[in-house]
């Protein structure tokens, strides 16, 4: 056996380690890229839905029966350039494309753009996640976007038609903040706004009732205390204003605990839903880290909602924001993910039917077969 000194030995080792780093990485590359080819061939091939249009890029699906007919008011993704952050600049939205359906399995027709962020005039950038509503012979379409000083806040804009165009009002609704508005009309008429988003949707900063700027970019990672939750308003009776200050929607487990802020496959983070079947209110989610959409149910609008379990299983792409909706009978879940691009920031939406058991608890959803 040859004799090498210390030097030479270490040298040698380093060297090889160098190689084996090398071939390493090469290969953790390959792996990758043949995971995320996998990955795109599996949806494509596997898919329980298909995309409802291929033209152009859509997501958040906001899902309403208006005169008969079926109206999705979804976000419009687009490939804007930006650079891609923790915080979603990249999702660079500026306008909503309405959409229509006349039967769940029918055409869709685009009924083009409804509003666009350059007719907001408090707007700033970003036209995120919207949803829709009716009274008082009057269309309402709610919209989070980010205002001249670089805040989400929530605006509102009317219509006398369910497709546009819409008129913004000259302001944000005060007292609204963060994202993904969801208005729910009960039985007695009266209708709840819930919103608020972690991370990039900002609720994280307004803890103390005002925004901090240099608030947590994610949450208030206290994972022992209760989560971070989602916030609900009564609107006016003309679904222009809150009538009350926002409050937090309370989710607890079944022994009526508060969900914890470290029970990441339970908590709240994003994308809230209400609907109500049989006198019981859904109040339903995206857990948003850990991919899954929940749901709890609870006996008012304002909760407390007990944790039920899993509406969906995780989707290509980010969060499963979604709308749940009642069409001739039957419940449809509209949702989204990234079969045809493969890129988190440009989506194209689905439905599916959501069936329950006899108790009514929803069963899952697998988005995906093998």
């Amino acid at each position: 056996m040859p004799a090498y000194s210390k030097t030479s030995l270490s040298l040698f080792a380093f060297a090889m380690l160098g190689l084996l780093f090398g071939a390493c990485q090469s290969s953790s590359k390959k792996d990758t890229a043949d995971t995320e080819t996998a990955a795109t061939d599996s949806v494509k091939e596997h898919s329980l839905s298909e995309p409802l249009v291929r033209d152009i890029y859509t997501a958040d699906p906001s899902a309403h029966v208006f005169d008969g007919k079926i109206y999705i008011y979804p976000s419009h993704d687009i490939d804007a350039g930006v650079k891609e952050d923790d915080e979603g600049a990249h999702f660079a939205m500026n306008d909503y494309h309405i959409l229509s359906m006349d039967s769940i399995n029918g055409n869709v027709t685009d009924q083009g753009i409804g509003l666009s962020i350059k007719d907001i005039p408090w707007a700033g950038r970003q036209l995120w996640a919207p949803d829709a509503a009716y009274k008082n012979g009057t269309y309402y379409l709610y919209f989070p976007v980010k205002d001249k000083q670089d805040i989400f806040r929530i605006g509102v804009a009317t219509s006398k038609s369910p497709s546009g165009p819409f008129k913004a009002e000259p302001k944000p609704i005060e007292g609204s903040y963060s994202i993904d508005p969801a208005v729910f009309t009960d039985s007695d008429g009266k209708s709840y706004m819930y919103f608020g988003g972690i991370w990039g949707g900002q609720l994280q900063r307004w803890i103390t009732g005002k925004f901090d700027p240099n608030g947590s970019k994610t949450d208030l990672k206290k994972d022992n205390e209760p989560a971070l939750s989602a916030k609900v308003a009564r609107l006016s009776n003309d679904m222009l204003h809150f009538d009350e200050p926002a409050r937090d929607v309370k989710i607890v487990d079944k022994d009526g605990k508060p969900l914890l802020g470290g029970d990441h496959d339970r908590r709240f983070f994003e994308g809230s839903w209400m609907h109500k079947y049989n006198g019981k209110y859904y109040f339903s989610y995206s857990t948003g880290d850990t991919h899954y959409l929940a749901y709890a149910v609870g006996d008012s609008p304002y909760g407390p909602f007990t944790y039920q379990g899993v509406i969906m299983n995780p989707v290509k792409g980010w969060t499963t924001h979604h709308s749940i909706v009642d069409v001739n009978g039957k419940w449809y879940i509209f949702y989204h993910d990234t079969e045809l691009s493969g890129k988190t920031h440009l989506r194209n939406i689905k439905v599916t039917e959501l069936k329950r058991n006899p108790d009514g608890t929803i069963q899952t959803i697998e988005p995906y077969s093998n």
